[in-house]
């Protein structure tokens, strides 16, 4: 049986190895420029930082000084188990019911081919006359932070001469018939933890040591974790970004061949994520108080900090909301609006004060962003291409408000 071109160009995106710590980039970038010159669509690129380059590829539209449409992915994965995954996670092993294996099916390879596989058949139709500017744009580092990916773009010259007013970029899968849409998202924090104390002899009872600090420490932030776990349990109509999470995600201190000494230091790292629900300043309040409780000179860091809540408004009263929801409505499509319990390039673009949302068309399909065996049916990848035929003009050609 002959595959589709959108499902072939699919996975030979999927097996270009763009996963960290040393991700291919050179090797996406030129796949990408030949993928618009394929499509026909103009292409550019951009380097942010030293080996860091954005991909940009345009539509212009009928009124350029109406703000343009930003269609964002990223093209970096995250690392694998290989010994855990039932085949290559750079195969791109496409099994008989049409299910396609690989790190990045879902996260999120899919969107931006199917991005351009849309464009292509717009383009095929005759339809790709918009009002707007439509802008296709690749980014590095997403799944490190994206420090040295949107960070830096959103702040250089080029990214302001693009004029976006709003933007879409990576969802969730969802298991049920419905499709997901985020509209926020959590604030993340990670937050490096230092713990000082009197050092001493193994054998001895060592006041003020700086383990007593660390248990006084995670007592109070796993405490709080408890408190929003059992949260989100007991009231059915919450989703993961309703509520706040904290993780210990690292510990280290000591000597590791000197089990027999007590440190004069050890450290603790958290992954926070906070919900829009929570004032920042008060919970870096409450954090601050913890900390100070669990003994003296306890100190912290910030290993990524940001300041901001940024929400795209869902009232039908908000132009971009209304056309967007409007397609799935013409569609005959459920959507459910969530905040989206991570964090993705997207907050850059809100922390800017534009509109955007976080979709992935992708139902009917298990979460498997990040875990062992990822995969994405082609039916579901092909049905995704036909909704952004559908959504594309819609934003497209939204009037001058």
């Amino acid at each position: 049986m002959t595959e589709e071109k959108a499902v072939t160009v699919f996975r030979d995106y999927l097996r270009i190895k763009t996963v960290h710590p040393t991700p291919a980039y050179d090797e996406v970038v030129v796949f990408l420029e030949n993928l618009a010159k394929d499509v026909g669509i103009q292409c550019r690129t951009l380097e942010v930082h030293p080996g860091r380059v954005v991909v940009i590829m345009t539509i212009p539209g009928s009124d350029p000084s109406l703000p343009s449409i930003m269609l964002n992915s990223h093209t970096d994965v995250v690392p694998v188990f290989q010994d855990q995954w039932v085949c290559d996670p750079f195969e791109a092993k496409k099994m008989e019911n049409g299910d396609i294996y690989a790190r990045g099916t879902q996260d999120m390879k899919s969107v931006g081919i199917q991005y351009m596989e849309a464009i292509r058949k717009l383009k095929k139709e005759n339809k790709l006359n918009f009002l707007r500017t439509i802008h296709v744009t690749w980014i590095p580092d997403e799944e490190i932070g994206g420090k040295l990916g949107m960070a830096k773009f959103v702040q250089h010259e080029e990214f302001k001469k693009l004029n976006v007013g709003f933007g879409l970029d990576e969802g969730l899968a969802n298991p049920t018939d419905a499709f997901t849409v985020f509209y926020g998202e959590r604030t993340p924090w990670w937050i490096r933890v230092r713990c000082p104390g009197k050092p001493g002899h193994g054998s001895r009872f060592i006041e003020d040591n700086a383990a007593e600090k660390v248990r006084k420490v995670i007592n109070s932030f796993l405490s709080f974790r408890d408190e929003q776990e059992k949260k989100l349990k007991t009231h059915g109509c919450l989703r993961l970004g309703d509520v706040t999470t904290v993780n210990l995600t690292n510990l280290k201190g000591g000597f590791e061949q000197s089990l027999n000494v007590v440190p004069t230091e050890m450290f603790l790292g958290f992954d926070i994520r906070i919900a829009p629900t929570e004032d920042l300043n008060d919970f870096k309040t409450m954090m601050e108080e913890w900390l100070k409780q669990a003994g003296e000179g306890i100190t912290y860091e910030f290993v990524q900090y940001n300041p901001s809540q940024g929400m795209t408004s869902t009232d039908k009263s908000c132009p971009w909301w209304s056309t967007f929801t409007s397609v799935f409505e013409k569609l005959g499509i459920t959507i459910e609006k969530e905040i989206f319990p991570a964090a993705t390039d997207i907050r850059y673009i809100r922390e800017l004060g534009i509109p955007a949302l976080g979709f992935s068309p992708m139902n009917n399909t298990p979460i498997l962003l990040h875990d062992h065996n990822e995969f994405l049916n082609e039916k579901v990848f092909l049905r995704g291409i036909d909704i952004y035929c559908e959504l594309i003009p819609a934003l497209a050609n939204l009037p001058k408000q």
